[in-house]
């Protein structure tokens, strides 16, 4: 799955499949100007920070047991936002700080380290990942993407695909390659 922000028109995070489709709305009340994301894979949980309304807060994937981390006027100076562990992690454009917040109580913020400037933060482990099972966009005999000329994106699931073409290009009638 795909998860993103839009606070266009009406303020709202969203899910969709990695080929665009069965895009659905997660929250989409109480909500004003979501600018950044973070998502727990383990237990399936969205982080955002909500800047107009000065808060974090968190739902699980279908949107439910929506709960506040943590609000108030420090948030207005957040950007980007990462999880690891028991821990959110961000950066303060104010006072120019990455900080790291108990994801689980919020009141425990402290002040990491400073950087000059920044606008995203990321939480990269030394643990070696998991290995990815086979999915439909693996490359078939002849090293194409999931038997796609372009592009492969996954869709419903691993094991279904959806491919695309380039700029400029359509789809032929194949579903799988590009004129």
């Amino acid at each position: 799955k795909l998860f993103f922000t839009d606070y266009g028109n009406a303020a709202k995070v969203e899910r969709c499949d990695m080929d665009g489709m069965n895009r659905t709305w997660i929250v989409d009340s109480k909500i004003e100007q979501p600018t950044a994301l973070a998502l727990d894979l383990i237990n399936k949980y969205v982080y955002w920070l909500d800047i107009y309304l000065e808060s974090v807060e968190v739902v699980d994937y279908q949107g439910r047991r929506r709960q506040t981390i943590t609000k108030g006027r420090q948030i207005r100076h957040l950007c980007g936002l990462a999880v690891f562990e028991n821990y959110l992690y961000t950066f303060n454009s104010d006072n120019l700080s990455i900080l790291r917040i108990n994801r689980y109580n919020g009141t425990d913020v402290q002040a990491l380290a400073r950087l000059d400037n920044a606008k995203e933060i990321r939480v990269y482990q030394k643990r070696p990942q998991a290995a990815a099972r086979s999915h439909a966009c693996d490359a078939d005999p002849h090293g194409m993407p999931g038997g796609c000329s372009h592009l492969c994106l996954l869709s419903s699931s691993y094991k279904a695909r959806t491919c695309r073409c380039r700029t400029g290009s359509i789809l032929g009638t194949d579903g799988r390659s590009c004129k």
